[in-house]
């Protein structure tokens, strides 16, 4: 059995997401020979650390009751620096002014030897090829599949199934709050405000929804994604950004009698970065409702592949997340 020891670091949804997948997944992955230990997991208010294995269930039921999973004042830095493991996974919330903490968080787990696994996009919007130089400079493994499109496995896709091909452009749909917003406007023919309210009181809208319905949000990972693919040192404010919030009824109806939808439509082709509302013909395989995500990406040997899944939610997320675990688990 291959006992492999991770961290937590940020344990809201997502972080809690990879707590309840760890526990649903245990006798499975102990039949393949793998034994995942949490032995540290930060928030904001404190940490909880036992190098024997953290009782996840307790630490959720904690966090629910209390709000934080603290049993110790150490912090985040203290567990990745101190604490013996070998995967940090960088959980805590997005920050694309300037990436903290995550940035400083996975600059010191390259620092300490240790192996990192993200979904945070902050760091990786803004800093992605020094992150990934860092890890190569320490021969660790950068892992960030569910920085995009939630359980949709764009970079797995695209560096192992299609590794050999050469990707000659990306398009897709990375933003599920604008994509439901944008389906509810053309379905009803109601207003963008009332279909924000809508997104917002389902949850599917953050209370501040500038991020998404300004196009910021898949500015991001656009960047992640032509950074990764394209060996590009982008960040978010190379791409040209237009959002959704003056488009009208009127102008979906428009494009509904031509056998159009609209939609916010991230694209990486050579150096230029675009996110922008589009014109997509029905039948097309970006014209996917809902919060779905999609990816349609063109090879020179395999042609068009196209891929679709959910985008957000914390187990969906997580999905991505213990896919990289493992990847790294079976390979280091």
């Amino acid at each position: 059995m291959k006992t492999v020891r991770i961290s937590i670091i940020g344990f809201g949804a997502v972080g809690q997401g990879v707590a309840r997948s760890i526990l649903a997944k245990r006798e499975d992955l102990n039949k393949q020979g793998i034994d995942l230990q949490v032995v540290g997991i930060s928030d904001s208010k404190g940490s909880e650390i036992n190098a024997g294995g953290i009782n996840l269930k307790s630490a959720l039921e904690r966090k629910k009751n209390k709000g934080t999973v603290a049993k110790g004042k150490e912090n985040a830095l203290d567990i990745i620096r101190d604490v013996e493991h070998n995967i940090v996974v960088e959980a805590t919330p997005t920050n694309i002014e300037n990436g903290e903490p995550g940035l400083g968080n996975m600059f010191a787990a390259f620092e300490a030897g240790r192996h990192v696994v993200t979904s945070n996009k902050g760091p990786l919007a803004l800093r992605f090829k020094e992150l990934k130089e860092a890890a190569e400079d320490n021969g660790l493994y950068f892992r960030y599949e569910a920085t995009v499109g939630g359980a949709v496995p764009i970079f797995n896709l695209i560096h192992e199934a299609l590794a050999g091909n050469t990707v000659i452009g990306i398009e897709g749909i990375l933003n599920g709050t604008t994509n439901y917003i944008l389906t509810r406007m053309a379905e009803e023919r109601m207003p963008y405000e009332l279909v924000l309210k809508e997104a917002q009181e389902l949850g599917i809208a953050e209370a501040d929804p500038t991020y998404d319905v300004e196009g910021i949000d898949s500015a991001c990972k656009l960047v992640i994604i032509a950074n990764s693919v394209f060996g590009q040192d982008a960040t978010y404010r190379d791409v040209e950004v237009t959002g959704i919030t003056k488009i009208t009824p009127e102008a979906l109806e428009l494009a509904n009698k031509n056998n159009y939808v609209v939609k916010l439509v991230c694209e990486a082709r050579g150096n230029g970065l675009t996110v922008a509302p589009r014109l997509v013909p029905k039948r097309h395989p970006l014209a996917v409702g809902g919060t779905l995500n999609v990816a349609s990406i063109l090879t020179d040997l395999a042609g068009r592949i196209t891929i679709s899944g959910k985008g957000a939610g914390s187990i969906e997320t997580a999905s991505s997340i213990l896919s990289d675990i493992l990847f790294i688990a079976r390979n280091s």
